[in-house]
Order: C-alpha cells, then structure tokens, then sequence
C-alpha cells in the first residue's frame, strides 16, 4: 500500500489520503477531540466572565478546562482505530487549545486582579511566551516519542501548562484570609514560579490515576471556599498594586 510522508514526519496510508479528501469539512470531529473543544469552550466563555469581573465563574471554567484537559488523552487512547492523521491532529489540536485555555487565560485573569505595571507586565509576557515554547517542545517531543524512559515510563520535561489550572484556583481562594495587597503580591509569584518552570529542564513523571484524583479533590475543595467565601476584595488599581499599602507605613 502507498505510503506519504507527512511534514510531521507521521506516516499517512493511501486510505487515510482517500478518507481524508472525501471530507467536507477539513479536521476531526470524533470522540477522540471533544473534551479539547469543550475545554476550549470553557475557557472562551471563562474570558468573558473575567472581563465582566465575575472572577468566581472565571476560575471555576479554569478549573473546568483543566479537569477535561486531565482525561482528553485517556479518552483519545481509547479510539484504537485511530489514523495517523488523526494522531497527529490530536496532537496539535491539544497543544493550540492549551496556548489559550492555560496560556493566554491565566495571564488574563492575573491581570484583570492587579497584576499590572512594570514588573506585572513583565512576569504576565515571560509567562505566556515560556508557555507557547513548552507547548512547542512537547509537541516535537511527542512526535518523536522521546518523552519515554528507558523503563517505558512517560513523563514530562519541565512543569505541565495544565499546572496553572491547579494553581491559580488555589492562589485565589486565598484572598478571603490575607489582606490584598498579599494576594495580589502572590499572583505575581505565582506566575513568575509556575512559568519559569514550564521551561526548567527537569523530568516530572505523569501522575498516576490515584494522584490525578488527589488534584481534582483538592481544586473542588479550593472551588468549593472560593464559592461560598470570597468576595471581590480586590480593587482595581493602575500601576503598582500595593503602593497604596506602602504608603501607609
């Protein structure tokens, strides 16, 4: 049977080529990708709930994004009948949805609460642009299969974008018991930390299914008090957001 190489280096059969010109509509559409759409989904619409000031809904659709992040691939695996077309696919397609769900999202909350001036804006560039080359180098990573040890283990390079799902509910649960100025000093470091290591090489195993369960526990709890406990405390300040507080000492 013919075979064409791909520009991805995958291999295409000449059934994939025929499926794939019979198509209508160019891309997938099967079980295999739904979870990344609707995790787009909830990141689009989370954005426009940030913009309005309804951060609770914002970081609620965060956390969303990241639980059905979780288990795309699981479900992806599942398919077995998989061309490689849609591999490959399956591949960019998580990638470009990560960039806006855990990339561009994040960032634009972080904003929205105080994150601003000089050294925010900063921390808030050095994040998304450490994101995008993460996103990059997992993918050529993943076509390569090279994220696998010598025992068959798979594991990451550098801190998964999909943390910031984690981190960011557990950051902003907190300003019910820290005065603002803390909080807003926590977003800072909270994107600094987590963006700097999206590019630290170090290895990080992926979490089993008994730690997976940990994390989505924990992120409910977090949910769960920033529902019923937070209040908006933060106010909107151009600039430096604890000069104010500095200037009281």
């Amino acid at each position: 049977m013919p075979r064409r190489v791909l520009r991805t280096g995958a291999l295409c059969t000449g059934k994939d080529k025929e499926k794939r010109d019979r198509k209508k509509m160019i891309g997938f559409y099967n079980y295999s990708v739904i979870l990344t759409y609707i995790s787009l989904i909830s990141s689009v619409f989370g954005m426009s709930q940030a913009i309005h000031g309804r951060f609770k809904v914002a970081v609620f659709c965060l956390a969303l994004s990241g639980l059905c992040d979780m288990f795309d691939g699981k479900i992806a695996r599942s398919m077995k009948n998989r061309t490689e077309d849609e591999k490959s696919f399956g591949i960019q397609i998580d990638s470009l949805c990560d960039v806006v769900c855990f990339g561009i999202f994040p960032a634009m909350i972080c904003y929205l609460l105080g994150v601003r001036g000089p050294v925010g804006l900063v921390i808030i560039a050095l994040y998304c642009v450490n994101s995008v080359i993460r996103l990059a180098y997992f993918n050529v990573m993943e076509m390569k299969g090279a994220l696998v040890s010598e025992e068959g283990e798979k594991y990451y390079k550098g801190l998964p974008i999909t943390s910031m799902a984690v981190v960011l509910p557990l950051v902003f649960m907190i300003q019910f018991f820290v005065p603002d100025f803390v909080f807003i000093i926590c977003l800072h470091l909270a994107l600094l930390v987590v963006g700097t290591l999206f590019v630290v090489n170090f290895r990080f195993r992926k979490p089993k299914n008994s730690t997976l369960a940990v994390l989505v526990a924990v992120v409910a709890v977090a949910l769960c008090i920033m529902i019923l406990r937070t209040r908006y405390r933060i106010e909107f300040r151009h600039g430096w957001p604890w000069l104010p507080w500095l200037r009281k000492l």
